[in-house]
């Protein structure tokens, strides 16, 4: 590809050098520059790209894409200036990869919480139907049945862009991928043609980032601002914000519900660890999950399903054999009758979805046990509030570590305790060391109790003073109950 047809889709302020020359690649990351390839110059809110131009050029660069012109301009380079890299970067390499969601149906899942539910059921879900389909999600990117390891939620526009190529050129038909507030914000999602758009539901989380709950609704809602006309958005009319959601898209809107009218409703007839009988529709259908949370996720898969033109029945069908999300409430039962439930829930109105259900379920019949953390360098005004719900919704309480990163692991459990009084706070055990607090929990419960390990679900790390270390909750309680 030409400079000059990399560039044809945006508006850059100027072109300084040969327009015709050819571009072999498109990175943001200097370190991955090949000979031939052009250089995007992003600010980041870690780093300035325009910093690493010098080693892009060292590395063969011959295209930089940038915002300020550096001081001296190299010859044989061409440099293209833009007022916003970040916003061209993504419709840069949209059309560098052949403009890939021209050529399947892309929807996207955003929210705070159930993002990788529903992403992953739908991934599931339409394999079973017999198409080809790709998935970009936190537990791992698939091409049909190849995974693809992921490092985030939403990758960057270029590594995002080779991902869904990748999924054209394999024929894949359908492509279900989480979008983060982040990757809004920072144009992550910029250039793609999206067919659907999904909102689960809006709580507290990443104001170490957005510093404020509105501005971390506005990015959320800027998903659905840029949906195309004959595209269509399905919001969860149970959360307050979902009209909100799609007060200014183009796209059509649908509801589901549980508790109001919507479009798609499902209330539970019959439910314990091993899954609910559910009505949907006028029908009735078993399912492998557990938690009005998860009547809300199925709920959006069958509507997603429905209105990408598969029948209800058989949609159903489908949803009677998927099974939970690896770290989604998994549940593992010890030879001794204690229940442990792995889940990821790292927000307090996640923690709060997750006790819930175990406390509907359980009836009173065994306690409710809950190991749970907060992670260093994120939101610390989440901490107290975690602490304070899950002695709200437990019977005991082990307060441990979850990924301490660069932070003190102690001052993590002293700001959730701050959320505590006196009272509370001696009913709480706290134990620094995770696999430790794990261990207490499972020697404590007795038969017909539940104990709920809460943060970390399908992480198999834990990181401390930024060493990252193997650690994965199902091992350590599987471990603890003597079982493979």
């Amino acid at each position: 590809m030409t400079i000059k047809q990399l560039i044809e889709t945006t508006q850059p302020l100027q072109v300084i050098g040969n327009p015709d020359g050819t571009v072999t690649g498109i990175e943001i990351d200097s370190r991955r520059i090949q000979p031939g390839n052009a250089f995007v110059a992003v600010r980041g809110t870690q780093t300035d790209g325009h910093q690493f131009i010098p080693k892009a050029l060292e590395l063969g660069a011959t295209c930089i894409v940038c915002e300020t012109l550096p001081e001296a301009l190299q010859d044989g380079v061409t440099y293209v200036q833009y007022a916003d890299t970040e916003t061209a970067v993504g419709p840069l390499a949209t059309h560098f990869f052949g403009d890939p969601t021209l050529h399947m149906k892309l929807i996207g899942v955003t929210g705070t919480n159930g993002k990788t539910t529903i992403a992953t059921l739908l991934y599931k879900m339409f394999r079973q139907f017999g198409y080809k389909v790709g998935l970009c999600s936190t537990v791992c990117n698939y091409i049909d049945d190849e995974p693809i390891p992921t490092e985030c939620t939403t990758p960057d526009p270029i590594t995002l862009n080779r991902l869904l190529g990748r999924m054209a050129d394999e024929g894949c038909n359908y492509a279900f991928m989480e979008v983060s507030s982040h990757a809004v914000v920072q144009q992550r999602i910029g250039g793609l043609t999206f067919a659907g758009g999904l909102f689960t539901n809006l709580t507290r989380d990443h104001l170490d980032y957005h510093k404020t709950f509105e501005a971390y609704r506005d990015a959320k809602k800027g998903f659905f601002d840029m949906l195309p006309k004959g595209s269509f958005a399905i919001i969860n009319a149970d959360d307050r914000n979902g009209q909100f959601m799609v007060q200014n898209t183009k796209a059509e809107v649908k509801t589901y519900a549980q508790r109001t009218s919507a479009d798609f409703k499902a209330r539970i007839l019959e439910e314990s660890f091993e899954g609910m009988d559910l009505l949907i529709g006028g029908h009735e259908v078993f399912v492998q999950f557990v938690g009005r949370f998860n009547v809300s996720n199925l709920l959006a898969v069958y509507g997603t399903a429905v209105m990408l033109g598969h029948n209800p029945e058989e949609v159903l069908v489908a949803l009677s054999t998927l099974k939970p999300v690896n770290g989604r409430f998994e549940s593992i039962r010890s030879p001794q009758g204690v229940t442990a439930i792995v889940d990821y829930a790292h927000t307090p109105d996640a923690l709060v979805n997750v006790l819930t259900t175990i406390n509907e379920v359980l009836q009173k019949r065994g306690q409710c046990w809950t190991v749970c953390g907060a992670g260093g360098n994120r939101d610390k005004g989440k901490r107290p509030l975690m602490a304070q719900e899950a002695v709200r919704n437990s019977d005991r309480v082990i307060i441990t570590s979850d990924n301490p990163r660069f932070e003190d692991p102690q001052a993590i459990i002293d700001d959730m305790l701050a959320g505590l009084n006196a009272e509370e706070r001696r009913t709480v055990l706290t134990i620094v060391d995770r696999r430790e607090a794990i261990r207490t929990a499972c020697t404590l419960a007795q038969p017909g109790d539940v104990i709920l390990v809460a943060g970390k679900g399908h992480e198999d790390y834990q990181i401390i003073q930024g060493v990252k270390h193997h650690f994965d909750d199902h091992e350590v309680v599987r471990e603890c109950f003597g079982i493979s």
